[in-house]
């Protein structure tokens, strides 16, 4: 069945990335749609407080200065049901006048791609006109950061950790494997309904091991870093050309995982739990937030965001003002943002076996 599963949505991506093609081809001739008076609303299906927000406060104001019409962009917040009920929503929406729009994140691509019974939401009816690639930092007190010997991180495992999980089949599970690999005991609370909640735990005391986003990391935690209550302990890290897994561009002094794996004897950098952490985390971050239209857009309605992102991309300022924001990550658009969504969909039957193996494992969560 999940190799059914996998071939559909290769064939789904195939026909994703034609679209797209289509669309930017037909916009040299294309006339788009005019939104001026009008509202766009923007769905993010998580809280106010994580990193999702901070990307879409961000750009916002800035599609909203290059639609045509320059309609007021409104960010509401559905958070629920691990963001599936703010996808379930959006994916029961037809296309109207183009004053709808969604942001998905790797949260919400995770129980896609796992086989959530709660997902009601196929990303193949929906139509990509962005897609932008983050990093992930984890962080410890301080006094726990000591007991790391440079990247091994042997001196941790006797030490009980708490976590504030949004859940099981979330991006948490990036960091939840990853930990696990390295031999720590983490305990998860679960149901947080942001990252943010998370990093809210972590400044009161209530966990201390956190990973935040890095737009969430870098206005959220790089004050308790300077404050002296926060210490990076690693990043996810980043893909380079060959598919391998290099230092974060935007945290280049921070260790990756692969890295601290690779000191710590209790931790290995091959083997099916290797290959299903690097399968998700691929899944999960090189195009970790999306910006779709509604099943039925028209091909204007798709040109016209399509070229809007394109413009807040070609400002002088936004190199500056995106790497202070976001992080140093591509932001795509076109066939670049048709083939991310391809990437960020779809993962090997062997990594998903193993993941559900582990969920069911790990926290009692069953997805067959």
């Amino acid at each position: 069945m999940s190799t059914f599963k996998t071939t559909r949505r290769v064939a789904m991506s195939l026909m994703a990335t034609a679209a797209a093609t289509f669309a930017t081809s037909a916009y040299a001739g294309g006339h788009g749609i005019d939104l001026e008076g009008k509202t766009v609303e923007w769905i993010i299906p998580f809280s106010e407080t994580g990193g999702s927000a901070k990307w879409a406060n961000f750009y916002a104001p800035l599609l909203s200065e290059a639609l045509p019409g320059q309609p007021t962009v409104v960010v509401k917040f559905m958070p629920g049901a691990g963001s599936t009920k703010g996808a379930n929503f959006f994916q029961e929406q037809k296309y109207e006048d183009g004053t709808l729009i969604f942001g998905s994140s790797g949260s919400t691509q995770f129980p896609f791609l796992l086989g959530d019974p709660r997902v009601k939401f196929d990303y193949a009816d929906w139509n990509v006109v962005l897609a932008s690639g983050t990093g992930g930092v984890a962080y410890l007190p301080p006094e726990l950061a000591e007991k790391m010997d440079g990247m091994d991180a042997s001196g941790l495992q006797g030490e009980d950790f708490i976590y504030g999980n949004q859940g099981a089949t979330r991006l948490d599970l990036v960091p939840t494997l990853a930990w696990e690999m390295l031999g720590l005991n983490v305990e998860s609370v679960m149901g947080i309904k942001g990252r943010g909640d998370g990093r809210l735990m972590f400044e009161r005391g209530e966990a201390n091991i956190d990973y935040q986003t890095s737009s969430s990391y870098l206005s959220g935690v790089t004050p308790l870093v300077e404050a002296g209550t926060a210490v990076p302990m690693m990043t996810w890290g980043a893909l380079d050309d060959a598919g391998d897994i290099v230092r974060d561009p935007t945290f280049p002094d921070i260790p990756t995982f692969k890295e601290v794996c690779d000191a710590t004897p209790a931790c290995e950098t091959s083997g099916e739990k290797w290959d299903a952490w690097k399968a998700f985390f691929i899944a999960g971050f090189p195009a970790q937030k999306m910006v779709f239209l509604p099943n039925g857009a028209s091909t204007d309605a798709i040109v016209t965001y399509t070229k809007a992102f394109e413009d807040v991309k070609a400002r002088a300022d936004f190199a500056e003002i995106s790497g202070k924001r976001l992080g140093k990550y591509p932001q795509m658009t076109g066939d670049a943002a048709a083939t991310a969504k391809a990437s960020a969909t779809q993962v090997s039957p062997e990594a998903k076996e193993f993941i559900v193996n582990w969920l069911q494992e790990k926290y009692g969560v069953s997805l067959n």
